[in-house]
């Protein structure tokens, strides 16, 4: 079945987001404020930023020379990935970081500094995860050949295993990036005729991916493998240490706002038909978490409010804090679900507890929903 086949139900209560939308705005008009990002946010760019090209910066120019030291660099830039992923190019490819989309582009390429090959990133994530959040077979974020995130996925004797072997994979997915899932995309995405969408073409698309991948590659491997004073197997484990770092800490805060005990996992009927409205449907498929901690919603880039995040993603994350007061209390006079967990804690917890669920092949009913 085709993206275009998917139809959400319009009359699902209509006067929910219709009203959340005018508190939404009215707050932002009362407030003089921009919905896009502050010097808050600029800030916290050049940080991000700064965290991952310092320590680069200090390979290559042969600054660093100790073995430990070396290590620390590639963790700090692990580090700085994270940031980078999470906090500055993630709101510019969803164009919320500035109005002027110059800008949103010149940052959203940063995720090619991750591995990652912009163009497809926009595809998986602004298309078809935001559109189809858990719906099976049209969310990739759940479509996982290794993993089963969905009830809705083929149950495989491996899967009694992937509470074990999740976080090792979960590391492995920066890499993956680099090395195989954006050629695979490309074939899927030009099947799909989602390419044209994004102005390219498959041709230049594979060309544009093949040229990134050889610079980036050149820039934080090679070159650092012939600078830097240790064996060139250190610098591969430097360099494998600092994906891995990020993949663990990009899926860690991802997984958990969708792939929890309390979310629910849909698939369409055969016409294509869903129940809910799209904005009922996000907060059925997605859920909050530690929305108490500043600290750790500054660098994370406020994604642990995904609620706020998949209803208004053209809106900057510096405003998530305030803005779920609105849409938590407009949900529940609607008697509508918001997820959330008190903890980052708990989330995680959660969703390895419905991996193992999902591996041993138990469920509850409230777990699979197909429509």
């Amino acid at each position: 079945m085709s993206m275009q086949s998917i139809k959400f139900n319009r009359k699902d209560r209509p006067e929910f987001v219709r009203e959340l939308r005018k508190r939404v705005n009215q707050y932002f008009n009362e407030n003089n404020l921009s919905k896009y990002g502050n010097w808050r946010m600029r800030v916290k760019t050049v940080f991000m930023i700064l965290l991952y090209f310092t320590p680069l910066v200090l390979l290559l120019a042969g600054v660093v020379t100790n073995l430990w030291m070396i290590m620390l660099m590639w963790v700090l830039m692990g580090l700085g990935m994270s940031g980078i992923g999470l906090s500055v190019m993630h709101d510019a490819n969803h164009g919320a970081y500035s109005r002027n989309k110059h800008v949103n582009n010149a940052l959203g390429f940063l995720v090619n500094f991750l591995g990652a090959y912009h163009v497809n990133w926009r595809i998986q994530h602004n298309v078809l995860h935001h559109s189809f959040t858990n719906v099976h077979g049209h969310d990739e974020d759940i479509d996982n050949a290794v993993m089963r995130l969905s009830p809705h996925q083929e149950h495989k004797p491996i899967h009694k295993l992937q509470i074990i072997y999740a976080p090792f994979f979960y590391g492995l997915m920066t890499i993956y990036w680099v090395l195989g899932k954006d050629f695979d995309a490309l074939f899927r995405y030009k099947k799909k005729d989602l390419l044209k969408g994004e102005g390219r073409t498959f041709k230049g698309a594979m060309t544009e991916v093949i040229l990134h991948k050889t610079w980036y590659l050149i820039l934080t491997l090679v070159v650092p493998m012939i600078v830097l004073p240790i064996a060139w197997w250190q610098t591969l484990l430097g360099f494998l240490l600092m994906h891995f770092i990020c993949g663990l800490f990009l899926a860690l805060i991802f997984q958990p706002a969708h792939v929890i005990e309390e979310t629910e996992f849909l698939d369409s009927d055969e016409k294509g038909s869903m129940e809910n409205s799209w904005a009922i449907h996000q907060l059925r498929t997605t859920a909050n978490f530690a929305n108490n901690s500043r600290a750790f919603s500054w660098f994370v880039g406020g994604l642990n409010y995904q609620i706020e995040h998949h209803l208004f993603p053209n809106i900057c994350h510096i405003h998530y804090r305030k803005i779920s007061k609105i849409v938590k209390q407009t949900a529940q006079e609607f008697d509508l679900p918001y997820h959330q967990h008190k903890t980052f804690y708990h989330a995680v917890k959660s969703h390895f507890r419905l991996l193992y669920q999902l591996g041993m092949g138990k469920y509850d009913d409230k777990i699979l929903r197909v429509q």
